[in-house]
C-alpha cells in the first residue's frame, strides 16, 4: 500500500512539473513570458501615468518624422502608432489664440515669413503648414500635405479628445504673459481640468520656471516637468534637483547632454527623467538601460519597437 502511494505521489509531482497548477503545460501557457527582457517597458493600462515604472513614449512635434511637425496630421499618426503622448509647443498669435507651433516665426514651417505674434488666427490659419516638408522630404512627401493648416490648441483638443495625453509646452511666455491663463481656460472649456480626469491626462512643460510655477499655483492638479538645455555634460546638485522636486515631478534636458549618473542622480532625487530628442534605436537602447523614464522621439513606431511593445 505504502508502495501504491509512494508512487502516485511521484506522478502527481511529475504531472505538474510538466503542466502547472492551470493544467496547461509550462512551455504553452497563455501568460508565460516569451522574453520579458524585451518586454520589461510595456506598460499596464491601469499604471499611474506618472509611475516611475511607466516609460513614456511622447510623439515630438506628432510623428514629425512621417508629417509636418504640429499639424493634425501628425498628430494623428503619433496617435494610430500608439504614442503615449502628442506634444504640443504653444505660441500665440496677435489676437491672443493658441496655436502649435515650434518657432516664434512662421517662417521655418510654412509659405510666409514674420513672429507669430504679428499675425492673427486667421491669418495663420490661411498658410500652407505642409508644403515645407514635401520639399525637405521627397521620399515622404503626400501631396495632401500641401493642404495642411497650423491648428490651434482648441483645433486638437476637439480632434482627439479625452482619447489622447497631451504634453505641452508654454513658449516664451515671459513673452506672453496671458499664455498660461489662456491655457487653462482651453483646457477647462474641454474638461481636462476636471476633478476625475486621469492624473498626466496633460503634462505641462516649459524652460520658464515662473511659468510653471504660475500653473502650479492656477492648476496645482497639472504635473509639471523642467525643462532644460546643457550646453556639455549635464550637472546639477542635489540641492537644484530638490528645488525643482518642489514645483514639477520631472526633468526635461536635452539627451546629448545626459550620462549614466546624472539620469541616475535625478532618478533617486525622486524626479522623472523625459529626455529630447532622441531619433536612433541605439541611443534610445542606452538611454533606457540608463534608466530614464521616457523619451521624446519624431518616430514614436520606431522607440515601441525598442520597448518591444
Amino acid at each position: 500500500m505504502k508502495k501504491k502511494q509512494h508512487f502516485l505521489l511521484w506522478m502527481c509531482v511529475f504531472v505538474m512539473s510538466m503542466y502547472g497548477c492551470s493544467g496547461a503545460p509550462v512551455s504553452k501557457m497563455k501568460n508565460a513570458p516569451q522574453d520579458e527582457s524585451a518586454h520589461v517597458h510595456a506598460n499596464k493600462p491601469e499604471e499611474d501615468l506618472l509611475s516611475p515604472d511607466r516609460f513614456l513614449n511622447i510623439a515630438h512635434r506628432g510623428a514629425s518624422g512621417y508629417a509636418p511637425e504640429h499639424t493634425l496630421k501628425a498628430y494623428e499618426i503619433a496617435e494610430k502608432m500608439q504614442g503615449d503622448y502628442i506634444e504640443i509647443d504653444l505660441q500665440m498669435t496677435k489676437d491672443g489664440k493658441l496655436i502649435a507651433m515650434h518657432d516664434d516665426t512662421v517662417s521655418r514651417t510654412t509659405n510666409s515669413k514674420g513672429k507669430v505674434s504679428d499675425f492673427s488666427f486667421s491669418e495663420v490659419e490661411a498658410l500652407d503648414a505642409g508644403t515645407w516638408f514635401n520639399e525637405e522630404n521627397p521620399g515622404l512627401a503626400q501631396p495632401a500635405f500641401n493642404q495642411l493648416e497650423v491648428p490651434s490648441l482648441e483645433q486638437i483638443l476637439d480632434a482627439f479628445g479625452t482619447n489622447a495625453n497631451y504634453y505641452i509646452e508654454t513658449k516664451k511666455p515671459e513673452e506672453n504673459p496671458t499664455m498660461v491663463d489662456e491655457l487653462l481656460t482651453v483646457l477647462k472649456r474641454r474638461d481636462l481640468l476636471d476633478a476625475d480626469v486621469p492624473t498626466g491626462k496633460v503634462i505641462i512643460q516649459s524652460f520658464s520656471k515662473k511659468s510653471l510655477l504660475e500653473v502650479q499655483q492656477k492648476a496645482p492638479s497639472l504635473p509639471r516637468i523642467q525643462l532644460m538645455k546643457f550646453n556639455g555634460k549635464a550637472t546639477l546638485t542635489d540641492k537644484e534637483l530638490a528645488n525643482i522636486k518642489q514645483y514639477a515631478v520631472g526633468i526635461g534636458p536635452n539627451a546629448s547632454s545626459l550620462t549614466k549618473a546624472f539620469v541616475q542622480q535625478a532618478r533617486k532625487a525622486g524626479l522623472l527623467i523625459h529626455p529630447y530628442t532622441v531619433n536612433e534605436k541605439a541611443d534610445m537602447k542606452r538611454l533606457i538601460d540608463w534608466g530614464v523614464t521616457g523619451m521624446f522621439t519624431n518616430y514614436p513606431d520606431r522607440l515601441n519597437e525598442v520597448l518591444g511593445r
